[in-house]
């Protein structure tokens, strides 16, 4: 009598387990003298089952996601479709292989945040990078609900836009935090549809990294914007989280997940580097895109250097600084006719206060400049030829209309 396939595994485990010096559990397996199987058996095993959590209660980042998350939408960038043909003469043509029937299709996807209910309308936040060269905006409700978006304002130095929606499907509301109160090491979620709306309303948790983190910021074109003063996370942020809120334990907005840095300059590979806008200038940017759909900022007029990326023989040598003095802005150039050069500022003047306020950087020197409005007369204290002044700058020109006059 021949052994099945399945007997001769049996036996073997056995007898490996004998040989070991082990008992073999499981099974028993009995001889007759003609070496034939005559009876096999299995002893009762215990069954798996599935036992109570000892998890007692919500965490609070559960918390805290369930507070804010049904805020949170998913930013459809629609666009008209372009021919991959163009005829002799560089003409194009529209392609026939449209998605729908109104000729658009996804561009790009990203997040926002519901943050305001005025009677009818449902106001969004979200990256200006988000919506840039739309034709048409979809929004996507945590609930799946979709919803046509109209774009209300966008902003290209903070990187913020603005849109609405009907709110009547509009169930929740996000709030914003005081994000000068954010501490490095403070725990916080980041919320949104990494890599699209298949996987709308992620969430990933970190802590903030630092909170005035200054990085360059650029537009679509890759032009420079200068400094951008941004809270740093190691939360992940991916393609498509951008415009989404960054909140803190309390479900409180503290930020707009912008960016994040891959790789440094050289190629390393860079891991847990993502970057959200303070809430604080979100909430003044949106409100005045609200009123007016375009942010109106005050301008100096200047090319500036931080002072720190001046060595210290030319601190000293160049622009005859005192000791003492180890932070502030350089003026490389001031423009004909703009407001630093009307007050008398000029070429290698440092600039180390705007009001009461210190400035260490151009980045901080924004910062305070922005707080004012078109119109205002500030003081500011600087530096020229080594010798301490302080002058009133007529903030009367913006940087639009700078730019129109070069």
């Amino acid at each position: 009598m021949k052994l099945s396939s399945g007997m001769k595994i049996v036996i073997t485990s056995v007898v490996a387990g004998l040989i070991g010096g082990g008992v073999a559990a499981g099974g028993v397996v009995h001889f007759t003298q003609d070496n034939q199987t005559a009876n096999v058996t299995t002893s009762n095993a215990k069954t798996v089952k599935v036992n109570q959590s000892n998890v007692k209660g919500k965490s609070s980042a559960t918390k805290a996601f369930k507070h804010v998350s049904g805020a949170v939408v998913s930013v459809i960038n629609l666009q008209k479709q372009q021919s991959l043909q163009s005829n002799y003469f560089g003409d194009q043509t529209q392609s026939d292989s449209s998605s729908d029937s109104s000729g658009l299709q996804t561009a790009s996807e990203g997040s926002g945040v519901v943050y305001k209910k005025d009677g009818n309308t449902a106001y969004i936040v979200t990256n200006n990078h988000v919506v840039s060269g739309s034709n048409a905006i979809q929004v996507l409700l945590s609930d799946g609900t979709k919803l046509t978006g109209k774009l209300v304002g966008t902003d290209e130095q903070t990187d913020l836009a603005v849109l609405k929606v009907k709110a009547d499907k509009v169930t929740e509301v996000a709030d914003f935090a005081d994000s000068g109160k954010t501490e490095a090491g403070q725990s916080v979620l980041a919320i949104g549809s990494p890599l699209g709306s298949d996987y709308a309303t992620s969430v990933t948790e970190g802590i903030i990294s630092a909170t005035k983190r200054q990085v360059d910021a650029t537009d679509e074109s890759g032009n420079s914007l200068g400094k951008a003063t941004v809270l740093q996370t190691d939360a992940a942020i991916n393609p498509g989280n951008s415009g989404g809120p960054l909140v803190n334990l309390a479900g409180q907005v503290v930020g707009i997940n912008s960016m994040k840095l891959a790789s440094s300059e050289d190629g390393t590979s860079v891991e847990g580097m993502g970057f959200a806008i303070p809430s604080n200038t979100v909430v003044n940017i949106i409100n005045e895109l609200e009123k007016n759909g375009k942010i109106e900022r005050p301008a100096l007029g200047v090319s500036m250097v931080d002072l720190s990326n001046v060595s210290a023989s030319d601190q000293r040598d160049v622009l005859h600084l005192p000791d003492s003095v180890s932070d502030g802005v350089i003026i490389v150039e001031a423009e004909k006719d703009s407001p630093a050069a009307n007050a008398g500022l000029a070429r290698y003047d440092v600039i180390t206060k705007i009001g009461d306020t210190k400035v260490s950087d151009s980045g901080e020197l924004r910062d305070a400049l922005y707080k004012h409005k078109v119109g205002d007369s500030v003081k500011m204290t600087y530096y020229h030829k080594g010798q301490e002044k302080t002058v009133t700058v007529k903030l009367d020109k913006t940087t639009s209309s700078l730019n129109k006059e070069q």
